[in-house]
């Protein structure tokens, strides 16, 4: 079997689901979803979505494909919104999240050190809009990791 055909494990279904309620119980609601078409990704938007909204969503062959650099480019690309949720892959996801998250609570800043698991959820907030997204810019305002919630 391809990577790409992949599915969530039984852990990860519940992951995702756990993140889903914690989302909807935060009131993180994002505008966009951009999606990773792998199958374990439409799966997990699937389940965060059967306990959270999800806004619109586009799945995009490109966040299997592309490194940190590349998905700073597609948030900035779909930045005319005021709220984006990215599900994709790591190490991008975790690279990507630790370059943009310039402040926030020492803590929320340390858990993200740890590294990002399957289904863990980075709010990061910016001053200006996600269209010109910068490293080191971003307010690391919550991260969530299932075996937490």
């Amino acid at each position: 079997m391809r990577d790409f055909d992949r599915s969530l494990d039984t852990s990860g279904v519940e992951d995702a689901a756990a993140i889903g309620k914690a989302m909807h119980e935060g009131g993180y609601v994002p505008e966009l979803t951009l999606c990773s078409n792998a199958l374990r990704c439409r799966e997990t938007l699937e389940n965060v979505a059967g306990y959270a909204d999800t806004g619109r969503v586009l799945f995009l062959d490109t966040l299997y494909t592309e490194d940190a650099a590349g998905y700073l480019s597609i948030i900035r690309e779909h930045g005319a919104v005021d709220s984006l949720l990215v599900i994709g892959h790591n190490p991008m996801t975790e690279d990507l999240a630790l370059a943009l998250a310039g402040s926030g609570p020492g803590e929320t800043r340390e858990a993200l050190s740890y590294g990002f698991p399957t289904a863990g959820l980075a709010a990061i907030r910016f001053g200006g809009g996600l269209a010109q997204a910068e490293p080191g810019a971003g307010f690391l305002e919550a991260f969530m990791v299932p075996a937490d919630l």
